[in-house]
């Protein structure tokens, strides 16, 4: 066992006598809690507990009076990792991890912010190496100083907050952003359709309070505005990013009589369910209107016609997650990373000659 520094020791020391006077016990007592090898009464027992969170003090500190500094893992913290998407960011961060000797552990929220708060937390615990929150961040206050707590929290122990595709939490606060041209994947793509000769382009899957969505956008209006153009709002739908909705959307867009060219769809897995809508309808891709997606998943090469998308470095942000984090004292002026992203042209706004 790695014998502790005089400085070291002396900082744990400290917090367990800060934890000790707030519950009216002995340093050796706060110390039976957090070992749980020896009986301490519930009262007592409650008491530390309880100047345990009130000091913000966890398990880390009993976590180095044993010796370890983390635990070599890096823990992976995504919506649901069945989706495409998710899946090619988990493969980029389980290969850094499995090059940098550590182990991925894999956390799924299914959606909740209260989860990811609660997970976040947990790694805290186990003293993770990194902890890498992947997706859009929801415009929410409380949630965002929690994220901000714990940012700060983990970077206290030698672990670290990534944040991969969402924004940064402000300045000062100690975590990794690994991020990606949103807005101007939107952009570009918006460019590409209003070339074409479109001008009134619907756009499926908006939601408002999700950061991913709100960036693009940002840049499907922006690229109207810059040849004079304002996007019709009627054709600006709200949904989530679901095949089912995109199918549903289009058949309601279909039936309510507005006039539109092409869709630009939040989302590949959208633009899936706006091609088969289509395609029911007996409407021709891309004659009668063009379709276009984001993300480039598997499945814009599988559906027909073949889905001109918006491509993200997938498994680049999972790699360099890991390799910001784990190399953040070498690499401190690169801890907020933004990839580039790009049109792919296929069938689906390929009008034929």
């Amino acid at each position: 066992m790695t014998k502790k520094t005089e400085p070291e020791a002396s900082r744990d020391a400290s917090t367990v006598r800060d934890v000790a006077a707030r519950a009216g016990v002995s340093a050796s007592t706060v110390s039976r809690v957090l070992g749980g090898t020896y009986p301490v009464a519930a009262s007592t027992r409650a008491r530390v507990l309880k100047a345990i969170r009130d000091l913000d003090y966890v398990v880390n500190a009993h976590a180095r009076a044993l010796g370890g500094s983390t635990n070599k893992t890096v823990a992976f913290v995504v919506d649901d990792v069945t989706g495409p998407f998710y899946a090619h960011i988990a493969r980029g961060v389980e290969e850094q991890a499995s090059a940098e000797g550590r182990l991925c552990m894999l956390c799924t929220t299914h959606g909740d912010p209260q989860r990811v708060l609660a997970v976040v937390e947990t790694m805290r615990e186990q003293r993770a190496d990194a902890v890498i929150v992947v997706g859009g961040a929801w415009r929410d206050k409380a949630y965002q100083d929690r994220m901000t707590h714990f940012a700060h929290a983990l970077d206290r122990v030698g672990s670290r907050l990534v944040l991969v595709g969402r924004p940064p939490l402000g300045p000062g606060v100690p975590a990794t952003v690994v991020d990606y041209d949103n807005e101007g994947g939107a952009f570009a793509m918006t460019t590409h359709l209003l070339s074409a000769g479109h001008r009134n382009i619907a756009y499926l899957a908006r939601m408002p309070d999700l950061s991913t969505s709100s960036q693009r956008i940002s840049g499907f209006t922006r690229a109207h505005e810059l040849l004079g153009l304002a996007p019709d709002p009627k054709l600006i739908l709200d949904g989530p990013f679901t095949r089912s909705y995109g199918y549903q959307a289009t058949r309601e867009l279909l039936a309510s009589g507005l006039e539109f060219t092409a869709i630009f769809a939040g989302t590949d897995m959208v633009a899936a369910g706006v091609i088969q809508a289509l395609r029911e309808a007996g409407r021709r891709i891309p004659d009668d209107v063009a379709v276009a997606g984001y993300d480039d998943i598997p499945v814009a090469k599988d559906v027909y016609p073949s889905l001109t998308t918006v491509s993200i470095p997938q498994e680049e942000l999972g790699r360099a997650a890991v390799r910001l984090a784990l190399h953040r004292e070498e690499l401190p002026d690169s801890q907020h990373l933004v990839l580039g992203t790009h049109v792919v042209l296929r069938d689906s706004t390929r009008r034929s000659a």
